[in-house]
């Protein structure tokens, strides 16, 4: 995604490149500006200003702080979140985000660079548990039966991606998670009883910790409208800032970076969270499941 545009040499939009210009464009919007303003503050073309909004071209702090100044945002921890959407697209380009020390997290690097700036995420699993609570043992088996890797180094580089990213559910600020999953995804026995009681042990203490929430949807819940995929909500703390949806395919991850989208899916999160257990209902149902273990 970080490649060249044959067209006048211009940088070809990231993820997080338009999630920065489309937080500027619904604030410069907000405030009743027109893009000339921008370019005047920025003292830059018209062009430029409309690249920046599409994600088209990296964004510099100075920038981003005249953008915040011009448009009214005063808001320190809103700056500071658009400075740091900034500088994780500016280091997804350059390849320097810790991230990048594991190759095998290059497809899913917008993802896990957004999750490393976000304060929340809802997310809706059907077949498995989401990395974020997972086991190094359960990601490993699941590596193995995904079947894309033979080399065993790819496969503990891929293990020792997914563990680091779960420093985000600690620190002093941790992210906060709300993990729905399908009953099937407790009862899938991935990597055999052993390591699937063991992964069932590790979210039952995962969902003691004050910043996640497990919520399982049973069998009998019946029909729902989550059937057809599993997606992740990400969201962000100023009141405004729009969500950002990533759902897997077979072959890609799928963004959807509209309002519409995000109001959509959100209405579709909340809908499957009524039909799931309540918090101590649902570790009732993953401990029982464990025992059968």
């Amino acid at each position: 995604m970080a490649g060249r545009n044959p067209d006048r040499g211009v940088s070809v939009s990231t993820v997080l490149a338009r999630r920065l210009g489309g937080e500027l464009l619904r604030m410069r919007e907000g405030c009743g500006m027109r893009q000339t303003h921008a370019a005047e503050a920025l003292s830059a073309s018209v062009a430029k200003v409309a690249k920046m909004e599409r994600g088209l071209v990296p964004v510099r702090d100075p920038d981003v702080r005249a953008l915040c100044h011009l448009y009214g945002q005063d808001d320190p921890k809103g700056i500071d979140r658009l400075l740091a959407l900034a500088k994780a697209d500016r280091d997804r380009r350059k390849a320097k985000g810790w991230w990048n020390q594991y190759p095998h997290l290059k497809a899913q690097i917008e993802y896990v660079a957004l999750e490393d700036i976000a304060t929340e995420l809802r997310t809706w699993q059907l077949a498995f548990v989401p990395g974020l609570l997972q086991t190094a043992d359960y990601a490993r088996a699941l590596a193995v039966g995904n079947g894309a890797w033979k080399d065993l180094d790819e496969i503990e580089s891929f293990v020792a991606a997914r563990m680091a990213r779960q420093a985000r559910l600690a620190g002093e600020r941790p992210l906060h998670l709300w993990a729905v999953l399908h009953e099937g995804a407790l009862r899938q026995l991935v990597g055999g009883r052993d390591v699937m009681r063991a992964q069932l042990e590790h979210l039952l203490d995962a969902a003691q910790l004050p910043n996640v929430r497990v919520q399982i949807v049973p069998f009998i819940a019946g029909a729902h409208p989550g059937m057809t995929s599993a997606f992740t909500l990400v969201s962000f703390a100023e009141p405004g800032a729009l969500d950002v949806v990533q759902a897997d395919t077979v072959s890609t991850k799928v963004w959807l970076e509209s309002e519409t989208d995000a109001a959509h899916h959100d209405a579709i999160f909340d809908r499957i969270t009524r039909l799931g257990l309540a918090q101590h209902n649902s570790v009732s149902l993953i401990d029982s499941i464990r025992k059968e273990m």
